[in-house]
């Protein structure tokens, strides 16, 4: 069977789904190619089962803190780890079928089930079905890397974000191997849903935190709760039924093995080179970052599968550039925005701007602040919570920065609206603040940094503005 389409969008995540909707508003013919499971990264492997643990992991915590508190009256209790993969389970599907629901399910025949690959530059093959298609947007998404090594000598106790979840119950201890985000994120929810963790990276920083002042301080804090080994890579060997895991001079034995190492974009099965697509060292198809055309092909790559760090909100944008570009003949481009990353472990790492080795130093304040100083509650922030606000000297400009404490995914969010205004420190501390709350830590690091930045003539204040809007409103009346 052959079919002629305007645009073929390959992967039903939620870049290729978010490329969908731009398709269909332009009226153009179209085709949906999904192999594999159903549903975004986000809502199967991704944010949301990460967000459930750590919430389940939260609730028991604090059952714990409540018990340091001096609860009473309350029988001693245990978390049911069948239970609480259970209860996973039941919300990840959930999350599924909401992503399902108006969605793939509703494209019926524009549907096609099965893994695409390229026979030419404008046509596929999938389920017995040659298509051929205008344009063609590559979507499918990215999957954790396990050595073959340690595949093939430790089988099933290795577990992945894949199949943590589908666990009938939780290992009584697992290492952790890789503390980028997925790995930190798993590990303290692990740890605090009564699993022994013991967390290992190669390098000397977790969550890729840039920043190696903030760094030292999250390191210090996690380790507070179970232990982290850096510097040394991991080996592992089955010891009967348990694996015996070595880094440096550590050794543990433990029950599980769970890799997060890092993702590759799922393109093995695509073949490529049919397409005649230039690829780099990874088999990424080498695209234009802002329109994310492929060379001079008709073919667009959006998401995970562009090897982007997995982020929704950035595999939804791309998704629509991709979509609206490969059925229109002007294209559009990707905003430019201020990168962030952010961490939800406990306390939640960020980090805003450019990466800390890509600045000139020479031309950067760093205005660092503890979270909970004299006149903040305690729990404004834990023993050791850091701040770190860069600034240009010249100009007082704001940058980014990088932090690790309560609220830290709060506090990402203004300092990068900030830094895309390209605001100063002086502007930014003309904005309102309220007390007590965790944004006065932001406050008090932009104090600190306007202490060494000389004032420039900025515009009025808000509140002057508003005092002079009012003034003409009264005197017109």
């Amino acid at each position: 069977m052959n079919r002629r389409v305007d645009v073929a969008v390959i992967g039903a995540g939620h870049a290729g789904l978010s490329a969908i909707r731009e398709v269909r508003q332009s009226n153009k013919r179209f085709v949906l190619i999904n192999g594999g499971g159903p549903g975004t990264t986000c809502a199967r492997i991704g944010c949301v089962p990460s967000r459930v643990a750590l919430h389940l992991a939260e609730v028991c915590n604090g059952r714990r803190a409540a018990d340091w508190l001096g609860r009473t009256g309350g029988a001693s209790w245990e978390v049911d780890p069948t239970a609480v993969l259970d209860h996973m389970r039941v919300l990840h599907d959930s999350y599924i079928d909401s992503a399902l629901t108006g969605g793939v399910d509703a494209l019926g025949d524009a549907l096609i089930e099965d893994y695409a690959r390229f026979i030419g530059p404008n046509t596929l093959r999938a389920d017995g079905q040659t298509i051929e298609a205008a344009a063609i947007v590559i979507a499918t998404g990215a999957r954790s890397v396990v050595p073959s090594d340690w595949q093939e000598r430790l089988g099933d106790r290795v577990l992945t974000i894949e199949t943590l979840f589908e666990q009938d119950q939780l290992p009584a201890a697992v290492a952790v191997v890789g503390l980028g985000p997925i790995g930190l994120e798993m590990s303290q929810a692990l740890h605090r849903l009564g699993v022994r963790v013991i967390g290992i990276d190669a390098g000397d920083r977790v969550a890729h935190l840039p920043d190696p002042i903030v760094n030292q301080a999250a390191v210090a804090m996690l380790r507070n709760a179970f232990p982290i080994w850096l510097g040394a890579r991991a080996t592992a060997e089955r010891s009967g039924d348990k694996v015996l895991v070595r880094a440096g001079p550590n050794q543990v034995l433990v029950d599980r093995v769970f890799i997060a190492t890092g993702r590759h974009p799922n393109l093995d099965r695509l073949g490529l080179n049919m397409a005649g697509c230039a690829t780099d060292s990874r088999g990424v198809p080498i695209h234009h970052p802002a329109t994310l055309r492929v060379g001079r092909l008709p073919i667009y790559v959006a998401g995970d599968a562009g090897g982007t760090p997995a982020n929704l909100q950035l595999a939804a944008e791309q998704g629509r550039v991709a979509g609206y570009n490969a059925s229109h003949h002007t294209p559009i481009t990707l905003p430019a925005k201020t990168p962030m990353s952010i961490v939800f472990s406990e306390p939640s790492i960020a980090w805003v701007g450019p990466d800390w080795s890509a600045l000139d130093h020479s031309q950067v304040l760093v205005g660092q602040m503890r979270f909970g100083p004299p006149g903040q509650p305690v729990s404004c922030g834990p023993h050791g919570a850091l701040l770190r606000v860069y600034a240009d000297r010249r100009d007082g400009r704001v940058i980014g920065g990088a932090m690790v404490g309560p609220g830290s995914e709060h506090l990402a969010h203004l300092l990068a609206w900030g830094a895309q205004q390209c605001l100063t420190v002086h502007q930014m501390l003309e904005m309102p603040f309220y007390h007590p709350v965790v944004e006065e830590v932001l406050q008090d690091a932009l104090k600190e940094l306007a202490r060494r930045i000389p004032p420039v003539r900025s515009r009025a204040s808000t509140l002057g503005r508003l005092i002079t809007w009012r003034g003409r409103a009264a005197h017109a009346a």
